[in-house]
């Protein structure tokens, strides 16, 4: 899998391009990765839903992804709801969504690890009534000097056909079987509006 260079504007979705705009307020002047503690997006509560955390474990150069929080909607997204609670997190991304499922996104996961910037893809996929729907994900890398620790994770699903059933939408007993259009690294300088070049704490202005 092939990922382009982009700048932030190749981000889709607004509260996404939020939570980029607070990593990249929270990046190092010398554009070091930001400390997952400087992270202070707005409404963030809002968004935890479709959110979630990992940490990052690396043993004999294999990189594996421990989940410390699943938002709401991801556990009916990924067909978890028969799952404690409790039993949700402190598991390994592979296992919690199974080879197939994982082989098909560890690329984007990796991609956020080993360049240190934020990853973006878009892939269509049908729910269960064939409606096409677009799932959104969105990695930001936290760490320190240029090792990635956790990796915080938004994930977004819009259909232009109107509702749809989220339900198993991407989990392993879908029959489904997403189609990648979209995969960036964000590692491009962000688009300033004019005015911001004259406040250096301004928010960043997304195309």
């Amino acid at each position: 899998m092939e990922f382009s260079s982009a700048n932030p504007s190749v981000v889709r979705s607004v509260r996404q391009r939020d939570l980029l705009n607070a990593w990249l307020r929270a990046l190092g002047a010398d554009r070091t990765l930001p400390r997952l503690a400087d992270y202070r997006p707005d409404r963030v509560a809002d968004e935890l839903a479709d959110m979630m955390g990992y940490d990052v474990e690396v043993s004999g150069g294999t990189a594996r992804f421990i989940i410390t929080q699943e938002g709401s909607r991801l556990t009916a997204t990924y067909g978890n709801e028969h799952i404690a609670p409790e039993a949700r997190t402190n598991r390994y991304l592979d296992d919690a969504i199974g080879p197939a499922r994982y082989a098909r996104v560890v690329a984007c996961y990796l991609a956020c690890l080993e360049h240190r910037r934020p990853s973006y893809s878009i892939s269509t996929v049908r729910d269960a009534d064939g409606k096409d729907v677009l799932y959104e994900r969105l990695l930001l890398p936290f760490g320190a000097a240029d090792r990635v620790e956790q990796i915080i994770g938004s994930y977004k699903t819009i259909s232009i056909e109107g509702g749809f059933k989220v339900n198993n939408l991407m989990g392993i007993r879908s029959s489904a079987t997403p189609v990648s259009i979209v995969n960036a690294v964000i590692d491009r300088e962000p688009v300033r509006s004019p005015a911001a070049l004259d406040v250096a704490d301004d928010l960043i202005e997304l195309n």
